[in-house]
């Protein structure tokens, strides 16, 4: 890969599109990781629920678009997936779900 200075690039320019993701993603995994730590979690939910954390706080950076809110609030709605973990956001969206299915 050192060699095809075209890969490089193709990296840097996909990383300048997508950083914010990227970081969202990263501060949720951090921060969910430092939430199992200091409860006292087990090394198999910090290896299974941190990483879980960071890809649902990748998708979360995404919703301030659409209900209006900057997109640097995005950073902030990953933390508090990862802060508030993915037990919480499930149980949480199937509350809205179940919700939804009623009025349905």
């Amino acid at each position: 890969m050192p060699d095809r200075p075209e890969t490089w690039a193709w990296f840097a320019l996909w990383l300048e599109q997508n950083h914010p993701a990227v970081y969202a993603g990263g501060m949720a995994l951090f921060v969910g990781s430092w939430r199992i730590i200091y409860s006292g979690g087990k090394l198999r939910q910090l290896a299974l629920e941190a990483p879980l954390c960071g890809l649902l706080g990748v998708g979360v950076s995404y919703a301030p678009a659409l209900i209006g809110a900057p997109d640097s609030a995005g950073v902030f709605f990953a933390c508090m997936v990862g802060l508030l973990g993915v037990e919480t956001s499930r149980a949480a969206a199937n509350k809205v779900l179940d919700k939804k299915v009623d009025t349905l």
